[in-house]
């Protein structure tokens, strides 16, 4: 999946000449944690976070509180030159730089403008719906060997079971290099029979697996 698919394109921005007092404003009104700094002719020259709006503006309850911090322009306490994205970026690679950075959002440029942003909210809604896990289904982790084709012999169960698959994911085996944990998520909410199939066509079923039931 590409950053162009989910990404915010109507993005709330200011420029470098804005105050303090502007980004505070639009990111009360707006509801929104993260701005965009972008100058005259488009470019992203930096962003802003409500994290750098709290270091900014002193404390209701400190004693002598400054109002002049009010008017400290943006490109004062911007994060210059920030992370940028691609519209064509895979959403997983720029998953790891969210990730690999520690920061919140990816502000997304095309021929040097800003077209788009997503933020780690975006990314975490996205994989909730990747996996299915917003709808009702059943869980079901399965131990298999790590050849070509087992995929497909899995899947078999499940079209014989006449069940829809949601997502599945696999992830190494810490036990067993030569074998691979596939988690499917299933559109029933009785996985029984398909637990049993998967047991009689010799698949290792590791959840569920409630101690004392055979399945």
């Amino acid at each position: 999946m590409l950053i162009e698919e989910i990404m915010i394109r109507d993005v709330i921005t200011l420029s470098p000449e804005n105050s303090v007092k502007d980004a505070l404003q639009v990111m009360r009104d707006k509801k929104i944690r993260h701005l965009p700094i972008v100058s005259k002719s488009g470019e992203v020259v930096g962003i802003v976070t409500d994290r750098d709006m709290k270091e900014a503006v002193p404390s209701v309850f400190a004693d002598n509180v400054d109002h002049n911090v009010y008017a400290i322009p943006l490109s004062d306490v911007m994060t210059k030159n920030p992370i940028l994205g691609h519209p064509m970026d895979f959403v997983e690679e720029s998953a790891v730089t969210f990730y690999d950075n520690q920061i919140g959002s990816l502000p997304i440029v095309s021929n040097n403008k800003l077209v788009g942003i997503i933020t780690e909210t975006d990314l975490l809604y996205k994989y909730i719906e990747l996996t299915g896990a917003h709808q009702p289904g059943s869980q079901i982790e399965v131990r298999v060997p790590d050849v070509p084709g087992i995929l497909f012999e899995v899947s078999k169960v499940f079209h014989e079971q006449k069940t829809n698959v949601l997502s599945v994911l696999v992830y190494p085996d810490k036990e067993k290099k030569a074998s691979k944990i596939l988690v499917l998520r299933i559109k029933t909410m009785n996985p029984l029979n398909v637990i049993a199939g998967l047991k009689d066509s010799g698949f290792d079923v590791l959840w569920p697996n409630v101690p004392g039931i055979d399945i």
